[in-house]
Parts: C-alpha cells; structure tokens; sequence
C-alpha cells in the first residue's frame, strides 16, 4: 500500500508537469503564430452549393434502396449526365465572354440566388463579426429585389448593445433592397427576436421560443455584509448618474428610480424597433416580456408561418440556386485546446446526468 501511495504520488507530479510543459509551450507557439500572421485575415469565407448537397443525399438514399445492376446502370447515367453539365457550363462560358456587356447582364438576370447564412448567438452576440463579414460578401454579388438571405437564426438574447449591432447587420440587407427571411428552429427571444422581427418573413417549427420583447437587469449588492465585517466601500463619481447602483456599495432609492427609468427608456426603444419593422403587431400585447411558442406565436402576429429551416430550404432548392455561406475564424491553438476540454467536459457532465437519470428511472 505504501508503494502504491508513493507510486500515485509521483504520478500525480509526473501529470502535473508535463500539464505545464504543455500549456507553455502551447502559449509560445501561440504568441508566435500571432506575430507570424501580423495584420492578416484571421479568418475565411466558406462557400457551399446546398443544392448539390440535396441532390447528393437523395442520390445516396434512391442506390441503396436499388439493386446492384440498377445502382451500375444509375450511376454510368449520372457520369453522362455529369459529363455532359459539364460541357454545357464550358459552352455557355465560352458564349458569354463572346456576348456584350449588355446581352450578359440580361443574361444574369434570369438566374435565381439564395443565400444562406447562419447566427448561433450567445449572450454577448459574439458570432455578430462572423456574420457582418458574410453579409459582406453577400451584398457585394447579390441582386436586389431578385436574391434571396435566409439567416437560420438561434438566440435567446444578451447585452443590448451586442444584439443592436448585430440586428444593424441585417438591416444592412434590407437597406440593399434583397428579399431577407429568418428561420428559427429553436429560439430567438429578446435581442433574437430583435433580430429575427428585421425579416421580409419570419418562420418558426412549432415549438420554437419567440418574444421576450422586455429589458431585464439584476446585480448582487453585498453592502450589508460587509458593513457588519467593519468594512467601508466609497464610490467616488463625477457625473450624478455616473454609478446609480452597485454591488458594494450601499444603493438609495434614487439610484434605484433612476435605473428603472433607464431600462423603461431600453424598453421603449426595444418596442419602437421592433414595431417599426413588424407594424402589424400589437405592441401592448406582446412587448411585455412574455414568450409564445411557434403556434402561438404565429397566432399573435410574431411570426409569418410554421415551418422548420429545412422545409423552407428544401422548397428554396426547387426554384433557385442555395448558396451557404460562412465566416469561419481561425483559433489559436490553445482556442482548440480550450475547446476540446470544454467538450469534453460538458460530454462527461452529460453522461453524469444521464447515467442518474435512468438510475432513478428503475
């Protein structure tokens, strides 16, 4: 037992420094990529044709269900048919550098472009960067009052400012005169819904979480505390409202009143926003902080149809060409590294949760 002890000892130690070998490093390598790199784009725009994925997924499904001579027969058809798209893309390249400018812009005309664009928003609306380098990219070649923007969007809400930024983003596509429709599968609530109310056409699946059209704020105040340790906190302000409330310091009524009246003013904004754009709402119904979900939702106005993303974006296919497109941002080693632990424990943390779960379950 002693040896066991002493050997679980060293091997703690033995883990524990190769740990901090590991994390400097990881930060040498990290500090150098960063110096290496300079002024450079962190980043790229990924650029997928979701048509060819459709066609691909219901290609594979229609082989397996055929036999092994209809599967060779198919797949020799679809190399022709390849083949021969192929050959008319040259042709029609060849074509179109022969014609004018004016005859290859009637040309362009007729074709029909959706893009796709994705917004998963945490509490600061940290992806709104991503996306304001994809609506970039978008408006810079699509046609307006002919393309389509189709934000797949997931929010439960944040910080004021970050949603009003990334709300301002969209509206940038409307600005441009393109047609722009949000789809939310799960929830796009408070500074989501500030967002999503934006759209041409907001759809929603069935179940899906809209509204919460109110401010909240709330702080810990832990002045009594430490009055009753004998310990003094001043807060030291040039301004009158410069710091109403605080969390050590003792809060009065008047700095109360006054905070209240700044998240009623947030409020009013939050409705004249959202009224403006959805103008047939009826704000004294719905802007109280309240949610629906998707069926109820679509009964008070707050959102146009009942439809998950992938409906929507299979029908998109039928009628035009589905372009997703994608900021990726390049992590810094120890991002990836952060990552995978973060993954890896929320996986654990779950296994946990499920493990007693079905525990009680028996």
């Amino acid at each position: 037992m002693e040896f066991l002890a002493d050997y679980g000892l060293f091997l703690a130690k033995a883990v524990t420094l190769v740990l901090a070998v590991v994390v400097i490093i990881t930060l040498i390598i990290s500090a150098a990529q960063r110096e290496k790199s300079g002024e450079h784009e962190d980043g790229e725009l990924r650029i997928r044709k979701l048509n060819d994925n459709y066609r691909k997924l219901r290609e594979g499904i229609e082989a397996r269900l055929m036999t092994d001579l209809d599967r060779k027969a198919f797949a020799k058809l679809r190399k022709k048919e390849e083949k021969a798209e192929r050959k008319a893309e040259k042709v029609k390249a060849k074509a179109k550098s022969a014609k004018s400018d004016t005859t290859e812009i009637a040309d362009d005309a007729v074709k029909t472009r959706v893009f796709v664009l994705d917004f998963d928003g945490d509490i600061k609306a940290s992806d709104t960067e991503g996306l304001r380098r994809a609506i970039t990219a978008v408006l810079s070649v699509a046609k307006p009052e002919q393309d389509e923007v189709v934000v797949r969007l997931e929010s439960g809400g944040g910080m004021v400012h970050s949603y009003g930024l990334a709300a301002a983003q969209l509206d940038r596509i409307r600005a441009k005169g393109l047609n722009l429709t949000v789809c939310v599968d799960k929830v796009a609530a408070s500074g989501g819904y500030m967002m999503a109310c934006v759209a041409d056409r907001i759809v929603a699946s069935p179940f899906a979480i809209l509204g919460s059209i109110g401010v909240v704020a709330q702080l810990p105040n832990v002045h009594r505390l430490l009055k009753k340790n004998n310990v003094d906190f001043e807060v030291l302000t040039a301004g009158e409202h410069k710091r109403t409330l605080t969390v050590f310091g003792e809060n009065t009524d008047k700095g109360r009143q006054k905070f209240l009246a700044d998240l009623e003013d947030i409020h009013q904004l939050f409705k004249d926003y959202v009224g403006e754009r959805r103008p047939q709402l009826d704000m004294a119904a719905v802007a109280n902080g309240d949610i629906w979900f998707g069926r109820r939702a679509l009964d008070v106005k707050l959102i146009d149809a009942i439809q998950t993303s992938d409906e929507y974006l299979l029908e998109a296919v039928e009628r035009a060409d589905v372009v997703s497109v994608t900021y990726q941002r390049k992590r810094t080693l120890p991002e990836k590294l952060g990552l995978a632990a973060s993954a890896a424990v929320e996986h654990t943390v779950w296994r946990l949760i499920s493990v007693f779960r079905n525990q009680n379950l028996h």
